[in-house]
Formats: C-alpha cells, structure tokens, sequence
C-alpha cells in the first residue's frame, strides 16, 4: 500500500484520523483477500460521501443560478454521476491508493471506472466526517464543480435518461419508466440489466455496473429503437 502523505499532499487535506483515509480507500474486495484487516470497506462512507457531495452541488447551484428547478436537477446529475466522479478520481491519482483484490486490480475496464468513482464519494464522506462540511465543501468547489463551465458549453448535462423523457413525454404523453430485470455477480461486483417501458411497452433494454448505468444505456438503445433525436 502506497503512502497516504502523497494523496493527502495531492488533495490538501490531512485526516486528524489516517484510519478513517484508509477505509474509504479500501474496496470490498480487498477484506474477501486480507479478511484479518482491521479497517472496514468503504461503503458506509460512501453511502455518506453521496449525501454529502448532493448537497454541497445543490448549495451551490441554487446559490449562484436563477435557473428552473428542471435544468438545475440535470446538471447537477452530470456533475454527481459516476462517469464524472471516475474522471474525476482520475486526475487526483485516487487509482494509486485503491486497494483491491488482486482481481480486482487486474481490471481496467468499466468496473475500474466505477470503483474509483464509489472511491471519490467514500473520500468525500471521509473528508465530512474528519474535517467537517466547510473542508467537504473546499474539495467538492475545487475538484468537481470546476467542471460545470464545460458542462454548460457542451450540453453534457442533456443525457440520455433525460432525452428519452424529453422526447416520450412531447412525442406520445407517457413518462418513461425503467425495472430492473436481473441482476447477477457478487455483492461487490453487480450486474444489472434495465429495461426502460412507455406504459406496458417495453421499448429496450440495457446493462451496467449499477441500476443508473444501466438505465442510461436502455434509455440510449430506446433512443435509437424509436429514431428519436440523435440517439
């Protein structure tokens, strides 16, 4: 395990408990190997960090924009979302300290993206439950909310999910609705296939590493099914 100086020096926060850095760092999969460790996983701190990272975005966007409650809810989805957080675990180095099992470790792929994003949110919980809301909210300005301008200026915010609404909703009247159909893995490593319905109509359907993802991916095939928009 790397030291934890360098990621502490990389985000400016140094944890008056080094315990509470190391199990948000620490995946699941990692106490299935090492199950004499004493730090817990990082999914209760995660559960927390989610909270904690949705109310400082809200905050901050209610705070500084006029804008309708619609718009203000799509963006802060693609300032919360797991392909955000994964970039954004990225350019603080979070893969370096991760600690995994050596499966685990060995994927570079969707999984990968997903674990360090579930990282970032147990950091975030993390940094709340050390430092307090003022530090939580130092990290989430700095790190997560200076993506928004590029937000704005690509229209990123406009996903998939909220396309397809969009178009039913102005094209047949009916709000899409999304099930879950299987899922199937191991608790730490979920597979979930969605099918998203207009009434009783299943329109398509999509996999993911989590029910969000896999609703976006219905929503994208659903687009394309149906010829709407861009898909």
């Amino acid at each position: 395990m790397n030291d934890l100086s360098g990621l502490e020096g990389k985000i400016g926060i140094k944890f008056n408990n080094k315990d509470l850095l190391l199990q948000a760092l620490t995946h699941r999969s990692y106490l299935n190997e090492n199950p004499d460790f004493e730090i817990g996983q990082n999914e209760r701190l995660e559960f927390l960090g989610d909270a904690v990272l949705e109310l400082i975005v809200t905050e901050y966007l209610y705070r500084n924009y006029p804008n309708p409650e619609g718009e203000l809810t799509n963006w802060r989805a693609a300032l919360v979302n797991a392909k955000m957080l994964a970039e954004v675990a990225s350019e603080i180095n979070l893969n370096d300290y991760v600690m995994l099992s050596r499966g685990e470790a060995k994927d570079n792929g969707r999984a990968r993206s997903y674990i360090l994003a579930n990282a970032l949110e147990a950091l975030i919980g993390a940094i709340y439950y050390d430092q307090g809301i003022e530090s939580a909210t130092k990290f989430v300005n700095k790190n997560i909310l200076t993506h928004l301008p590029e937000i704005l200026e690509e229209g990123s915010y406009r996903d998939a999910k909220s396309k397809f609404q969009e178009e039913a909703q102005e094209r047949v009247g009916i709000t899409p609705s999304y099930e879950v159909l299987s899922e199937s893995g191991p608790d730490h490593a979920k597979h979930f296939r969605v099918g998203v319905f207009l009434d009783e109509e299943l329109v398509a359907e999509g996999d993911g590493l989590s029910k969000q993802e896999a609703q976006q991916h219905a929503a994208e095939n659903a687009l394309r099914k149906k010829e709407w928009g861009n898909g």
